[in-house]
């Protein structure tokens, strides 16, 4: 969506939402609001957190502080959350591991997603791309499905674990393809990378946010990327839509969350501060360089979608056995 038209229907959008309680518009926020975010600082998610942060704090009067929580899958910022008074003062940023993925993997989560949780909003959507080492003889998707049709499990390819969506993507390529290839695990995406830049795996579905770099550098090359358009950091890549496999969309999900029992007058609020902020100018860059196309709307659309990525993914995962590592 072109920025002029995005911003148009985000800001018809917040002009329905302006009849609200008072009383709780008026009072909440009173003091600094916790964002868990349940990755490292320095990744690719903390970055899009910090941000949106910092374009959030003008509209609600208060700073939103990051609480880096990382561990298990996303589960340790979960338990933060869910221990968390539903006052709107602890909020965290969700993904596809907590929300589409994790339900799947283990045959015991501490947590219900559609009963343990307040949705606030959606915030953007960040597909992947299917890169190989620049020395793998194929140099379009094409020739490389060509190719891992000719040598079955031959080609290699990394992910940062088997519940992540590097896996659970490529997964849906092999599928979708009729191909066979052979997953290498690691222990986070950047060692992942890296190895194939170093040529030891042939390839891998690679995020943007912590990717982008390295496809400019020419350290690997790009085949297409999981999105329904071309996105506008890298115009050249061709999508899987337009290369003929439709069904190959994939993407990094992020979204805002409380805890169960949220008022409703300050859900609404949070809201329209997370959508206010996607109008800013620097707010917008931050998205462009990172890949990141925003889907603003509102808490019940954002836990429609939810519904429906996690069946889609629910399906992949259980065709596929994965489990978590």
């Amino acid at each position: 969506m072109k920025r002029r038209t995005f911003a148009a229907s985000l800001a018809a959008a917040l002009a329905q939402t302006m009849i609200r309680p008072a009383m709780a518009q008026e009072s909440y926020p009173t003091k600094p609001i916790r964002w868990i975010v349940g990755f490292p600082a320095g990744g690719a998610t903390d970055a899009v957190v910090r941000g949106l942060a910092e374009g959030m704090q003008p509209g609600l009067g208060q700073p939103l502080v990051v609480d880096n929580r990382p561990g298990a899958s996303g589960n340790i910022a979960v338990s933060a959350l869910m221990q968390s008074k539903p006052d709107g003062y602890t909020i965290m940023n969700a993904e596809n591991s907590t929300l589409l993925f994790n339900p799947h993997l283990y045959a015991k989560l501490p947590y219900d997603k559609d009963k343990d949780f307040t949705y606030i909003g959606a915030i953007g959507q960040v597909p992947v791309t299917l890169v190989v080492n620049p020395a793998f003889p194929a140099k379009t998707l094409a020739e490389f499905l060509a190719y891992a049709k000719k040598y079955p499990g031959k080609v290699n390819f990394a992910s940062a674990g088997s519940g992540s969506l590097h896996r659970i993507a490529m997964e849906l390529l092999q599928r979708s393809a009729g191909i066979q290839l052979t997953h290498v695990s690691y222990k986070g995406g950047s060692p992942a990378i890296q190895d194939v830049i170093g040529g030891q795996v042939e390839c891998m579905m690679m995020d943007l946010t912590i990717g982008l770099q390295n496809i400019r550098a020419g350290q690997v090359r790009p085949l297409a990327v999981t999105a329904t358009q071309r996105i506008a950091t890298i115009p050249d890549v061709p999508t899987f839509t337009e290369l003929g496999l439709k069904n190959m969309l994939a993407f990094t999900l992020h979204g805002l969350l409380g805890p169960a029992g949220m008022p409703p007058a300050i859900v609404d609020r949070l809201n329209t501060g997370l959508r206010r902020a996607m109008l800013d100018a620097n707010v917008q860059k931050r998205f462009a360089e990172s890949g990141l196309q925003p889907t603003p709307g509102t808490p019940e659309e954002f836990k429609r979608l939810v519904a429906a990525e996690s069946d889609r993914w629910g399906a992949v995962i259980k065709a596929a056995g994965i489990r978590a590592d």
